[in-house]
């Protein structure tokens, strides 16, 4: 069982703006090869991202950026499976490569939060974050590091592999199904509802702010990827699409009563992740 996972840390609602990129290399299902970098994102701090990753302008002052890094980096994800547990971390990559224009990584992509929900059916439809299963699988680590995350998410997928009794490749197969196999997924999905084998299913998403498309067709983006759609931010809510306009720092925009209220939730130790709609957009559309 040969793979690379990857976890990535972020500076602010940009998912471009990484700072952080933890790679753990795993052959046979033994971890053999750890790397992490800081990385100047050459962007700005958000307060929030801060206060979960610790990571700040002084941090990753004289430190790299994504470009000079990025051939080491390849060589241990090029041509190999990839592993990160939800899509956020390999969207990240993905936006920052294009950010600076970089050519894309040439990698299968295995999401273990997927495999995990096809494994346990205790986690098929929540319950399935990182840190969550590692209790499950008694597996200890420093969550919000990003090498530490990049391990865990490693160890993971090998419970899993060990649980269902699956090769890698059959894995790899599996998550391409059906959470129950006997189930049709081609039946007609309740509006607002997420869409139980989208890449976001489990995912509580909120808009605010003025979006580039009318909030009824981002709503059914959503839905579509696998979100449920909620019209106001609760202690259910785990993402919050923020307008381009209004995520800018310093725009002159005041930040609407949902933005202060997810940055609230943050603060009391809710998991609620801030996006721009670009973002959003891009990642539904992949």
């Amino acid at each position: 069982m040969n793979f690379t996972a990857i976890d990535v840390e972020t500076a602010n609602s940009d998912l471009s703006s990484i700072c952080q990129i933890g790679l753990a290399k795993f052959e046979n299902g033994i971890l053999v090869k750890e790397w992490v970098s800081l990385v100047d994102p050459e962007d700005f701090f958000y307060e929030m991202n801060v206060s979960i990753h610790g990571i700040d302008e002084d941090t990753v002052k004289g430190k790299p950026t994504l470009p000079e890094i990025a051939d080491e980096m390849r060589s241990l994800l090029e041509n190999t499976v990839a592993v990160c547990h939800t899509s956020f971390d390999r969207n990240a990559l993905n936006f920052a490569l294009e950010k600076y224009e970089l050519p894309p990584l040439h990698t299968t992509w295995l999401d273990s939060s997927r495999v995990v929900r096809r494994t346990w059916s205790e986690f098929s439809s929540k319950g399935y974050g990182l840190s969550n299963v590692c209790k499950k699988i008694g597996y200890e680590f420093v969550h919000h590091d990003a090498l530490e995350d990049a391990k865990a998410a490693g160890h993971v997928l090998i419970a899993a592999c060990k649980e269902s009794e699956l090769s890698l490749d059959e894995i790899i197969a599996r998550v391409k199904l059906p959470i129950n196999p006997r189930s049709s997924s081609s039946g007609p999905y309740i509006a607002r509802e997420g869409n139980p084998e989208g890449d976001l299913f489990g995912e509580v998403i909120v808009f605010t702010g003025q979006l580039d498309v009318p909030r009824s067709i981002a709503a059914d983006m959503a839905s579509s990827a696998g979100c449920q759609v909620s019209a106001g931010v609760t202690l259910k809510t785990t993402i919050l699409v923020v307008g381009d306009q209004d995520a800018t720092k310093l725009a002159g925009h005041e930040k609407s009563s949902k933005h202060r209220k997810a940055e609230e939730l943050i603060l009391t130790g809710q998991k609620i992740r801030i996006i721009r709609e670009s973002d959003f957009q891009k990642m539904v559309n992949l």
